[in-house]
């Protein structure tokens, strides 16, 4: 997908990296990093004492899951993320990153749920889905969805922190966009 866009870094751009179960502090608040990728290779989550901040790894429960399809994502790990998530006690509150409305469904955003109803309403990943079943839907799912607009461009930023790729030789940063013309 990406062929000539270098996409490889030491994470030498970022001011900490973090890794599965490191353990930070921000004031008084003790947080611990749960890595859950899948809808990328590089999704976290963020325990904060009895919360935790989802980032796009599952969504609110009308809504479900998200997508697998992105560069490095693989619906097998997401599944894997998301019962790591799902074994944490059932009062945890979860923070999402982003609310979708569902399709004739609520007519208001919403940012948090729990565990618990998380288990026991998510459209696509609820207690007593199984790995095979969650990968099939996901994979079928993500089959019909469109790339995000400014996917490309977005990749090439976030992962050099916010910063543009190197300059070519003419002085100019470019984002690459692939285009595929017709035949």
């Amino acid at each position: 997908m990406f062929n000539a866009l270098d996409v490889s870094g030491d994470g030498s751009e970022f001011d900490t990296l973090f890794k599965d179960g490191d353990r930070f502090k921000i004031g008084n608040l003790s947080g611990e990093v749960l890595a859950t990728p899948g809808h990328t290779p590089a999704c976290v989550s963020y325990k904060i004492e009895d919360a935790v901040f989802a980032g796009d790894t599952i969504f609110m429960p009308d809504y479900g899951t998200a997508r697998a399809d992105f560069p490095g994502g693989d619906a097998h790990m997401l599944y894997r993320s998301i019962q790591k998530l799902m074994a944490l006690p059932k009062a945890t509150r979860l923070f999402m990153c982003h609310d979708y409305l569902p399709q004739g469904g609520r007519d208001h955003y919403a940012w948090e749920t729990t565990v618990g109803e998380e288990l026991a309403r998510n459209v696509h990943v609820h207690a007593g889905v199984s790995e095979e079943e969650f990968v099939a839907m996901r994979t079928a799912r993500d089959a019909t969805l469109p790339a995000p607009t400014l996917l490309m461009p977005s990749i090439q930023v976030n992962m050099r922190a916010g910063k543009l790729p190197p300059a070519d030789a003419n002085g100019v940063h470019y984002l690459k966009v692939p285009l595929k013309l017709a035949s």
